[in-house]
């Protein structure tokens, strides 16, 4: 698990073979083989490392699901540990498991902060509320706005300097992770779905009634 908060920007090295290979410092600082760093959201299993770079192993799944065969050597990617029961809980809950990409689709100056609008598909959406939270290519942010085809985030100056999307521009792709808990809720309802499931559910499962019943 891990918070939504960048560590650093990494730069990568290769992309190929099912291999990714990445330059770091601050995430390889306790790093072991087999730990968990996300990569622009994405949560990758640490298979090699040395003092200046890491590679994981990354599956034709994830590939489909995330924006990474975009990536290019010397592209800047987003890097963080996984959680610790010691770390702070800066921002949110991510898993590191990409629902979907979205496309940014307009960049507005507001006072000091960046008002990013990004455009995904409904399914993606369905989990997006305002005032609710959600990761982009891993970076945890409050959602401004929600609208029918797109949602838009602030951002203050920090989180753009510390992070990629300094170098995003209109058009570009971004990995979305919705909040988890939202997911798991609707799934449990009767008729509810989670993303990736072929038809909504059969009835069962919790109901209002039983919430109502409960003191809920």
């Amino acid at each position: 698990m891990f918070t939504g908060i960048i560590e650093e920007v990494g730069t990568l090295d290769r992309l190929a073979g099912g291999e990714i290979a990445i330059r770091a410092a601050k995430v390889l600082e306790d790093v072991a083989l087999g730990d968990s760093i996300a990569v622009n959201g994405i949560c990758l299993t640490v298979t090699h490392f040395d003092a200046a770079h890491f590679t994981a192993d990354v599956m034709p799944e994830t590939v489909r699901r995330t924006s990474l065969a975009e990536l290019r050597h010397g592209s800047r990617v987003n890097l963080e540990r996984a959680l610790t029961l010691q770390s702070r809980l800066g921002g949110h809950i991510v898993s590191g498991h990409i629902d979907g990409v979205g496309t940014i689709a307009a960049m507005q100056e507001e006072g000091n902060a960046i008002l990013l609008t990004v455009r995904a598909r409904d399914d993606l959406l369905r989990y997006i509320v305002e005032k609710g939270s959600v990761a982009l290519d891993g970076i945890s942010l409050t959602v401004a706005r929600a609208g029918a085809a797109e949602f838009t985030v602030s951002l203050i100056p920090h989180t753009r300097e510390i992070t990629n999307l300094r170098e995003k521009r209109i058009g570009s792709r971004l990995n979305i992770e919705t909040d988890i808990l939202g997911k798991y809720v609707e799934k449990l309802f009767p008729g509810g779905r989670a993303p990736g499931d072929a038809a909504p559910r059969s009835a069962g499962g919790l109901t209002l009634g039983f919430l109502r019943e409960q003191g809920f």
